[in-house]
């Protein structure tokens, strides 16, 4: 099965759009706690997830060991369930090789997020991935996204616009990074590519709402996935930690419903 179809089917499976974010922050933990830290995170919140998704600076920040902590990590997920690796590569030529090679061989992830500003050829090289795919960069969530992604081309469209239209056309294993923190935009691009799958962070810290999220996108299991990181990993402190992890999982699980069940 392609990537997109696995993900369909386990979001099905459950019920859910959930994507937990595992992105252990750097002045909470040492290094040898993080691994058991995140199986925790994982045990607790697997069953109210589609996916995961660690972002990899996140392990790279402590080097060598931090590069151990996400094996273990890795190793904790159960099978099945998709892993997003959320590392927006981007470059060329064999650089783009050694990238793409890096992520699906060596660390065997099922996806990636990846930085489309230098075009197809320096998306190609995750492509060769069949059963692997990509989300690209399109409307970000941060604040500063509107210093370029909402330029204005010669052809009218704006550049988020663009990005959309123009990388979901090398194949069918692309999808895109909108922000919920961007309903309008979000809205947007599913309406400017309906069948596209679409990973949305931005829920939780970052002021993201799950009732604009399915306003502006829809309720489809295997066409999005909505990421919350710091507000499930952070739910609760002291030994209670995983079982609070698991409450906010299920809580942006349900919430993510309801919306779909008010939504015109």
């Amino acid at each position: 099965m392609r990537f997109f179809e696995r993900l369909e089917a386990r979001s099905r499976a459950v019920d859910s759009l959930v994507c937990v974010g595992l992105d252990p922050d750097f002045r909470k933990h040492r290094v040898e706690d993080v691994a058991a830290f995140n199986t925790a995170i994982v045990e607790a919140t697997a069953e109210f997830a589609a996916c995961f998704k660690p972002n990899i600076a996140f392990y790279e920040q402590w080097g060598i060991p931090g590069l151990h902590a996400l094996e273990q990590t890795l190793k904790a997920i159960p099978a099945g369930i998709p892993v997003i690796c959320d590392a927006k590569r981007g470059d060329m030529g064999n650089t783009a090789e050694a990238y793409a090679r890096a992520l699906f061989e060596s660390w065997g992830f099922d996806c990636a997020t990846v930085n489309g500003y230098q075009g197809s050829d320096a998306i190609a090289p995750f492509l060769a991935y069949p059963e692997k795919a990509v989300f690209v960069l399109c409307r970000t969530s941060n604040p500063g996204a509107r210093e370029f992604q909402e330029q204005r081309l010669e052809n009218g469209r704006l550049l988020y616009q663009q990005v959309a239209l123009t990388a979901t056309s090398w194949s069918p294993n692309v999808g895109l990074v909108v922000g919920a923190t961007a309903p309008a935009e979000l809205a947007d691009v599913r309406r400017l590519v309906p069948g596209t799958p679409l990973l949305v962070p931005g829920v939780g810290a970052q002021g993201g709402k799950p009732d604009d999220v399915v306003r502006a996108a829809g309720y489809a299991p295997g066409l999005m996935v909505v990421n919350a990181s710091r507000s499930i990993l952070y739910a609760g402190e002291g030994a209670g930690f995983a079982n609070a992890a698991g409450a906010a999982a299920r809580q942006l699980r349900d919430e993510l419903r309801a919306a779909a069940a008010t939504s015109p």
